[in-house]
Parts: C-alpha cells; sequence; structure tokens
C-alpha cells in the first residue's frame, strides 16, 4: 500500500513541475497533503505492527514508533533521523492543519519521497529473512 501513495506522490511531482504550479492548484495541494499523510501513517503502521508480532514493547507515540525500529535494527540510524522528521509533520498535519506551510509541503514532495523507498527497503530486508524461515519450518 505504500508503493501506491509513493507513486501517487511521484506523478504529483510530475504535475508540480514549479512552486507556482503547485501553489495555484488547490485540489493538488490537497492531494499531496494528504497522500503524505498517508503514507506516514502506513510507515507507522507498518512498525506498530512489526512491534507486534515479534513481542517488542509497543510504542509510547508515533516517534517512539521508529525509535523502536532502530532499537531493534530493522531501520538504521541514519534513516531513523529522517523517519522521525516524517512523524512531526504528520502530527502537524494532523493537528496543526490550518497553519501548513505550502513550502514545507513542496519540498518533502520534491525532495523527500525517497525517504518512503529507503524505509520500505530497509522493512524488506527485515522481513525477507523472516518468510524464509517461515517456509523453511
Amino acid at each position: 500500500m505504500l508503493a501506491v501513495y509513493r507513486n501517487e506522490l511521484s506523478e504529483f511531482q510530475t504535475v508540480a513541475k514549479t512552486f507556482a504550479l503547485y501553489r495555484e492548484n488547490l485540489m493538488l495541494r490537497r492531494a499531496v497533503e494528504r497522500s503524505l499523510q498517508v503514507a506516514a501513517e502506513i510507515c507507522l503502521d507498518i512498525g506498530r505492527r512489526i512491534a507486534s508480532l515479534e513481542g517488542y514493547r509497543y510504542p509510547e507515540n508515533n516517534r517512539d514508533v521508529f525509535y523502536l525500529l532502530a532499537e531493534e535494527k530493522i531501520i538504521s540510524e541514519q534513516l531513523l533521523d529522517r523517519m522521525l522528521d516524517l512523524a512531526g509533520f504528520r502530527n502537524f498535519i494532523v493537528h496543526q492543519y490550518a497553519q501548513v506551510d505550502d513550502i514545507q509541503i513542496y519540498e518533502i514532495l520534491m525532495e523527500g519521497l525517497e525517504d518512503f523507498d529507503d524505509f520500505a527497503e530497509e522493512i524488506a530486508k527485515y522481513i525477507q529473512p523472516l518468510d524464509t524461515e517461515e517456509t523453511e519450518g
């Protein structure tokens, strides 16, 4: 499901070739905001699901989801910093939606989508050995 939103965001990148084009298109801005929010929530849900399935401690909040994944060596420390920013962004867009900064959203759209790719890649590396163990068992 993360890939679906990531692909949508890539399509939005092509439409929003400049900040001016992004800024003048209300439907595009709202679609980007919502897609970024949902993609962030999918990452959080994946982290919580792993914590539950593996019997890890339950994360106290959204940022703690990513701290937990880093503690368990599921995601790298380098990715942790970026995912913490993503958790903060998600909280901001959900709770401070009236104060959304179009420039910040545009910058994430144009420069931050690789965070989702890196997250998916590191989760896949973690899950892959688990899949092998289940088929061998």
